[in-house]
């Protein structure tokens, strides 16, 4: 890994892991210890916050550089040329996950210590943090790993790679992140290093055909890609998930470089843009979370 990007995710509380995975505390983890408030996923899935592993085995790697990405896209890799077995990955993001916590017991007074306790030993994974995790040629091995700890699987795919979810040991939950309702949107939003485009398509495609929950994350970013709700609502109908997430883009890490405060939609905002999606399909808006800027819709 680049010295110089190492250096600069181990300043924003990363814990590096092996030579391209990495792993960091969520937001709402620390939410959950300190103020016993929690995600949505907590609230749609059931996660429990504080018991949730947010990890990535491809941190440096991505097929596209998109505008409303948190980490430093300069270091963007194209591929992982040399990789870390997937036993290895998963044993020591679990001991990463214990060094980021054990700050906190040394705030006996503002964190439970059955929360605490419970936070070492995460029974989900969430394998979204940074980079395209499809880029990791072992990932359906990682995945196996962590189902035989017991652990419930969660992956986040920006759908540039069809091939690899075809055949990929499917997690629990699998989300496609749908970030445009056009080619031209999406190449000006996404910065695609390869041929992003078809390949999403093929990817909304393949997806009702892959038995597992899921999920199509519609990242909206205000004043670029919150338009055409009836070509979102056309892309959802084809690929027919069991939920849809309209979700706020959130000013924060180094999109703040590239984006301005203004481009965060309101929770208001993404609530009347997950309407109209709704007005246009088969789905309806069934939960939100203000806090968290989403709102969740499933099929009729």
């Amino acid at each position: 890994m680049d010295h110089e990007l190492k250096n600069l995710l181990k300043r924003q509380h990363y814990r590096i892991v092996g030579n391209h995975s990495a792993v960091k505390l969520c937001h709402w983890l620390r939410k959950s210890l300190l103020e016993d408030r929690f995600c949505y996923k907590q609230k749609f899935y059931g996660i429990n916050s504080h018991r949730c592993l947010q990890m990535t085995p491809a941190v440096t790697a991505c097929t596209q550089k998109c505008l409303f990405c948190w980490r430093p896209t300069q270091f963007t890799e194209p591929a992982l040329p040399e990789y870390d077995p997937p036993d290895l990955i998963v044993e020591e993001s679990l001991e990463a996950q214990k060094a980021l916590l054990a700050g906190y017991f040394g705030l006996p007074e503002r964190v439970s210590a059955k929360k605490l306790k419970e936070a070492q030993y995460p029974n989900n994974v969430a394998i979204s943090l940074s980079g395209e995790p499809t880029l990791y040629p072992e990932l359906s091995e990682l995945i196996h790993h962590y189902k035989a700890r017991g652990m419930t699987t969660f992956l986040v795919s920006n759908g540039t790679n069809p091939g690899v979810l075809e055949s990929l040991e499917l997690p629990w939950n699998l989300y496609l992140t749908l970030a445009a309702p056009t080619e031209a949107i999406y190449r000006a939003l996404c910065h695609p290093q390869t041929e992003g485009w078809s390949k999403i398509m093929e990817t909304v495609s393949l997806f009702s055909q892959l038995e597992t929950q899921r999920v199509i994350r519609l990242t909206l970013v205000n004043g670029i890609n919150m338009v055409h709700p009836e070509m979102y609502a056309q892309l959802i109908e084809k690929a027919a998930p069991d939920f849809v997430e309209a979700k706020a883009y959130m000013f924060v890490g180094y999109s703040r470089h590239r984006m301005t405060i203004e481009n965060m939609p309101s929770f208001s905002q993404v609530e009347a843009f997950a309407h109209a999606v709704e007005d246009y399909s088969s789905y309806e808006v069934c939960d939100s979370q203000s806090e968290s800027r989403v709102v969740l819709l499933r099929r009729l």
